[in-house]
């Protein structure tokens, strides 16, 4: 598969927008959830297509949608801090590359444990990893 700078770029700002608090390990973390829905195997997936395409396909990372205080940063309209932006980079690069073994054991979802409650479907998913303010998930019906 062929990895676009703006497939490096959206990743990056994705980490930001959904996991900049969580460190180097929780960053990777979130972007191995963003690589198992990229390369899921299937032709035409129903994630999107590439790194931009699953991390802009609607409502799947709160971060992108427009009425998330995040979008204004993730657009362009506000600059990122360079220093929290290179933490982004250096995750999703790791990922990419392949630098980073999968901590997460293959999930393709997760939760931010600061929500109200759980989603529906982490009801019936396996969960395969808490860290930090995330609990990640695979078998999601």
């Amino acid at each position: 598969m062929t990895v676009t700078d703006k497939d490096r770029d959206v990743l990056a700002r994705t980490l930001w927008g959904e996991a900049r608090g969580e460190g180097l390990a929780g960053m990777v973390a979130v972007a191995w959830t963003i690589r198992n829905r990229v390369v899921d195997g299937k032709d035409k997936s129903w994630w999107g297509e590439g790194y931009a395409g699953v991390c802009q396909k609607p409502y799947q990372f709160s971060c992108w949608n427009l009425n998330d205080p995040n979008y204004p940063f993730l657009s362009g309209e506000k600059p990122i801090p360079a220093g929290e932006f290179a933490s982004c980079r250096l995750a999703a690069s790791q990922v990419i590359d392949g630098l980073k073994p999968d901590p997460t054991g293959g999930a393709t979802h997760y939760y931010a444990t600061t929500m109200p409650k759980p989603p529906a479907w982490a009801a019936k998913a396996k969960q395969t990893l808490k860290f930090g303010h995330h609990v990640f998930f695979k078998d999601v019906p």
